[in-house]
């Protein structure tokens, strides 16, 4: 009995991602009452690898067909270990020609070689999501990745910014020294590249701006140096507004890691220990210094 108890304890822990409550959850834009609950670590995870997806300008499809299969070979968690020399968030193996395990185990580079070899894959839209994650995976589970596809749908969805306002986090600080405005645009660079910021001449880790309106240059800090303003404009395949959502949720799944306190966008705000799924409506009060506006994604740090 010892033993099926520490069994069910591991099972747990492996399937939710760690200790504690899932922390995190995504809902459904259509009203079907669908939702996945998940761990900060394994937020942060999917953000990152949706980012680079989108980054390379692939479909919606491709980032589901990704999640699904990080969450199959790693419940979205960059694990160390794995069968034989299996590495990180897709389980790659250096010996197969992956990369070095310090190039597996980073999360935006083991991304890029997953979509790199889906990309290789002829007609991978069109296909079961089970058989194109196989052809990349060639798993001694070829199945194994169907079962995944609703939770990734749903994340694909918010994280890529076509489902508005459906994904919130409850934000509890991370004990990690990656906190400020500096390591939230350093992050937004390593997951969408520097091209998110560098077009507006900003630039990561430099000096703060001294104003945070809506003209400020992308990625800009406002006055207290604690405020990220990130200008949303249309980009090719995505519209403004999915482009923002995509900014805003991105956010919200990095609170805890990067010490997020607050994001707007678009007249709704989140705030970190918001735990009903919901981003409330910016009230007419606060909402020019929310930054409710529709042309700016604005990401409060704790300091």
């Amino acid at each position: 009995m010892v033993l099926l108890a520490v069994a069910g304890y591991l099972v747990v822990q492996y399937v939710t991602g760690g200790r504690g409550g899932p922390g995190c959850k995504v809902v459904s834009a259509k009203g079907d009452g669908a939702t996945y609950e998940f761990t900060p670590e394994q937020a942060v995870n999917a953000a990152t690898i949706t980012a680079v997806g989108t980054a390379r300008d692939l479909p919606e499809r491709a980032v589901t067909i990704a999640l699904a299969t990080a969450l199959q070979e790693s419940a979205l968690r960059n694990i160390d270990y794995g069968d034989r020399d299996s590495l990180g968030l897709f389980q790659q193996r250096p010996s197969q020609g992956w990369g070095t395990p310090k190039e597996i185990m980073d999360p935006a580079y083991a991304s890029e070689k997953f979509y790199e070899h889906l990309e290789e894959v002829p007609g991978y839209t069109r296909l079961p999501l089970t058989v194109a994650a196989q052809k990349v995976q060639r798993s001694g589970f070829p199945q194994a990745y169907a079962k995944h596809e609703p939770d990734a749908t749903l994340l694909a969805a918010a994280l890529t910014g076509r489902s508005a306002a459906t994904l919130t986090c409850e934000g509890r600080p991370a004990a990690t020294r990656a906190a400020g405005a500096d390591a939230v645009r350093a992050a937004l660079v390593r997951d969408f590249g520097r091209d998110l910021l560098e077009p507006a001449g900003a630039e990561v880790g430099g000096p703060e701006a001294s104003s945070p309106s809506a003209g400020a240059p992308a990625g800009s800090s406002g006055s207290d140096g604690r405020t990220v303003t990130l200008p949303v404009a249309d980009g090719e395949g995505a519209d403004a507004g999915t482009r923002g959502w995509q900014l805003a949720h991105w956010a919200v799944a990095n609170a805890s890691e990067l010490h997020i306190r607050h994001v707007s966008y678009a007249g709704r705000e989140w705030t970190a220990g918001n735990t009903d799924s919901q981003w409330r409506p910016v009230d007419g009060k606060n909402a020019e210094d929310a930054g409710g506006d529709a042309d700016a994604v604005r990401i409060t740090t704790a300091g």
